[in-house]
Protein backbone atom coordinates (compact mmCIF):
# COMPACT_ATOMS: atom_id res chain seq x y z
CA UNK A 1 0.00 0.00 0.00
CA UNK A 2 1.04 3.38 -0.65
CA UNK A 3 3.02 5.17 2.50
CA UNK A 4 4.31 8.20 3.32
CA UNK A 5 8.14 8.24 5.31
CA UNK A 6 8.19 9.14 8.87
CA UNK A 7 9.96 12.20 7.28
CA UNK A 8 7.46 13.28 5.36
CA UNK A 9 4.99 12.73 7.80
CA UNK A 10 7.09 15.00 10.60
CA UNK A 11 7.29 17.64 7.74
CA UNK A 12 3.50 17.62 7.18
CA UNK A 13 3.47 17.79 10.85
CA UNK A 14 5.58 20.61 11.16
CA UNK A 15 4.65 22.96 8.70
CA UNK A 16 0.76 22.60 9.60
CA UNK A 17 1.94 23.32 12.94
CA UNK A 18 3.99 26.71 11.87
CA UNK A 19 1.00 27.66 9.19
CA UNK A 20 -1.88 26.94 12.37
CA UNK A 21 -0.63 26.92 15.34
CA UNK A 22 3.23 28.41 15.74
CA UNK A 23 2.94 31.59 18.12
CA UNK A 24 3.85 34.31 15.24
CA UNK A 25 4.53 31.65 13.05
CA UNK A 26 7.86 31.02 14.39
CA UNK A 27 8.90 27.66 16.39
CA UNK A 28 12.14 26.11 17.56
CA UNK A 29 12.74 22.83 16.31
CA UNK A 30 12.34 21.59 20.31
CA UNK A 31 8.82 23.40 20.26
CA UNK A 32 7.40 21.28 17.36
CA UNK A 33 8.99 18.04 18.66
CA UNK A 34 7.81 18.48 22.25
CA UNK A 35 4.30 19.19 21.47
CA UNK A 36 3.87 16.18 18.59
CA UNK A 37 6.49 13.63 20.25
CA UNK A 38 9.08 13.42 17.20
CA UNK A 39 12.72 12.44 17.63
CA UNK A 40 14.38 15.95 17.75
CA UNK A 41 17.43 15.34 15.74
CA UNK A 42 15.01 13.32 13.08
CA UNK A 43 12.74 16.57 13.21
CA UNK A 44 15.59 19.10 12.91
CA UNK A 45 17.23 17.00 9.75
CA UNK A 46 13.68 17.53 8.26
CA UNK A 47 13.31 21.26 8.77
CA UNK A 48 17.02 21.90 7.57
CA UNK A 49 16.20 19.90 4.19
CA UNK A 50 12.52 22.33 3.88
CA UNK A 51 15.16 25.33 4.53
CA UNK A 52 17.55 24.78 1.83
CA UNK A 53 14.42 24.09 -0.06
CA UNK A 54 13.10 27.21 0.06
CA UNK A 55 9.47 26.50 2.36
CA UNK A 56 11.24 27.42 5.84
CA UNK A 57 13.58 30.38 6.95
CA UNK A 58 15.93 29.45 9.99
CA UNK A 59 16.19 32.53 12.17
CA UNK A 60 19.45 31.88 14.67
CA UNK A 61 19.40 33.52 18.34
CA UNK A 62 17.02 33.39 21.51
CA UNK A 63 13.69 34.55 19.98
CA UNK A 64 14.97 32.20 16.79
CA UNK A 65 13.42 29.48 15.40
CA UNK A 66 11.72 27.99 11.97
CA UNK A 67 8.76 30.27 9.85
CA UNK A 68 7.32 30.04 6.16
CA UNK A 69 9.10 31.27 3.87
CA UNK A 70 5.96 31.36 1.18
CA UNK A 71 2.21 31.68 1.88
CA UNK A 72 0.23 28.61 3.18
CA UNK A 73 -2.18 28.98 -0.38
CA UNK A 74 1.43 28.72 -2.15
CA UNK A 75 2.64 25.34 -0.77
CA UNK A 76 1.09 21.76 -1.92
CA UNK A 77 0.98 18.68 0.25
CA UNK A 78 2.84 17.15 -2.96
CA UNK A 79 5.62 19.82 -2.87
CA UNK A 80 6.12 19.09 0.93
CA UNK A 81 6.14 15.36 0.77
CA UNK A 82 8.52 15.72 -3.01
CA UNK A 83 10.73 17.97 -0.89
CA UNK A 84 10.98 15.18 1.99
CA UNK A 85 11.09 11.83 -0.26
CA UNK A 86 11.48 13.01 -3.55
CA UNK A 87 9.08 12.43 -6.27
CA UNK A 88 6.60 9.82 -5.63
CA UNK A 89 6.64 6.51 -7.38
CA UNK A 90 4.85 3.32 -7.32
CA UNK A 91 6.52 0.90 -9.40
CA UNK A 92 10.07 -0.41 -9.30
CA UNK A 93 10.70 1.39 -12.66
CA UNK A 94 10.51 4.30 -13.67
CA UNK A 95 9.38 5.89 -17.59
CA UNK A 96 13.02 6.37 -18.81
CA UNK A 97 14.37 2.47 -16.64
CA UNK A 98 14.56 0.71 -19.16
CA UNK A 99 16.79 -2.42 -16.96
CA UNK A 100 13.81 -4.24 -15.58
CA UNK A 101 13.27 -7.58 -17.41
CA UNK A 102 10.03 -7.37 -17.70
CA UNK A 103 9.98 -3.41 -18.71
CA UNK A 104 8.52 -4.18 -22.84
CA UNK A 105 6.30 -7.17 -21.90
CA UNK A 106 4.91 -5.38 -18.64
CA UNK A 107 1.21 -4.84 -18.80
CA UNK A 108 0.62 -3.37 -15.80
CA UNK A 109 3.06 -0.80 -15.91
CA UNK A 110 1.72 2.46 -18.22
CA UNK A 111 -1.58 2.13 -16.09
CA UNK A 112 -0.02 2.27 -12.61
CA UNK A 113 1.78 5.54 -14.11
CA UNK A 114 -1.24 6.66 -14.95
CA UNK A 115 -2.67 6.43 -11.26
CA UNK A 116 0.09 7.74 -9.79
CA UNK A 117 -0.20 10.83 -11.89
CA UNK A 118 -3.55 11.05 -10.34
CA UNK A 119 -2.46 10.63 -6.97
CA UNK A 120 -0.50 13.28 -7.41
CA UNK A 121 -2.75 15.38 -9.19
CA UNK A 122 -4.96 15.30 -6.25
CA UNK A 123 -2.17 15.77 -3.93
CA UNK A 124 -1.16 19.29 -5.76
CA UNK A 125 -4.26 20.27 -5.03
CA UNK A 126 -4.17 20.34 -1.08
CA UNK A 127 -2.72 23.40 -0.39
CA UNK A 128 -0.57 23.92 3.23
CA UNK A 129 -3.74 26.70 4.01
CA UNK A 130 -6.56 23.81 3.12
CA UNK A 131 -4.58 21.37 5.70
CA UNK A 132 -4.02 24.27 8.60
CA UNK A 133 -7.89 24.73 8.16
CA UNK A 134 -9.45 24.33 11.88
CA UNK A 135 -11.37 20.99 12.57
CA UNK A 136 -10.02 18.99 9.94
CA UNK A 137 -10.25 15.94 11.76
CA UNK A 138 -14.32 16.01 11.72
CA UNK A 139 -14.76 17.28 8.30
CA UNK A 140 -12.13 15.81 5.74
CA UNK A 141 -10.96 17.73 2.56
CA UNK A 142 -13.88 17.47 -0.37
CA UNK A 143 -12.24 16.95 -3.97
CA UNK A 144 -14.45 17.78 -6.60
CA UNK A 145 -13.41 16.49 -9.84
CA UNK A 146 -13.85 19.28 -12.78
CA UNK A 147 -14.71 18.96 -16.20
CA UNK A 148 -11.32 18.40 -17.04
CA UNK A 149 -10.85 15.26 -14.32
CA UNK A 150 -8.37 17.19 -12.16
CA UNK A 151 -9.43 17.13 -8.80
CA UNK A 152 -9.82 20.59 -6.94
CA UNK A 153 -10.38 21.07 -3.39
CA UNK A 154 -14.17 22.73 -2.21
CA UNK A 155 -15.71 22.35 1.48
CA UNK A 156 -14.55 20.16 3.66
CA UNK A 157 -16.04 16.24 2.97
CA UNK A 158 -14.64 14.15 0.78
CA UNK A 159 -16.55 13.73 -2.49
CA UNK A 160 -15.55 12.79 -6.58
CA UNK A 161 -17.86 13.91 -9.15
CA UNK A 162 -18.18 14.01 -12.65
CA UNK A 163 -18.69 17.43 -13.92
CA UNK A 164 -18.28 21.25 -12.60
Amino acid sequence: MLRLSKKADYALIAMKHLAADAANGTASAREIAERYTIPLELLAKVLQQLTRRGFLVSQMGIHGGYHLARPTTAITVAEIIEAIDGPLAITACGPADERCEQFSKCNVRDPLWRVKDRIVDVLQTISLSDMARPDDREQPLTLRMGASGNARPRGRAIEKRSGA
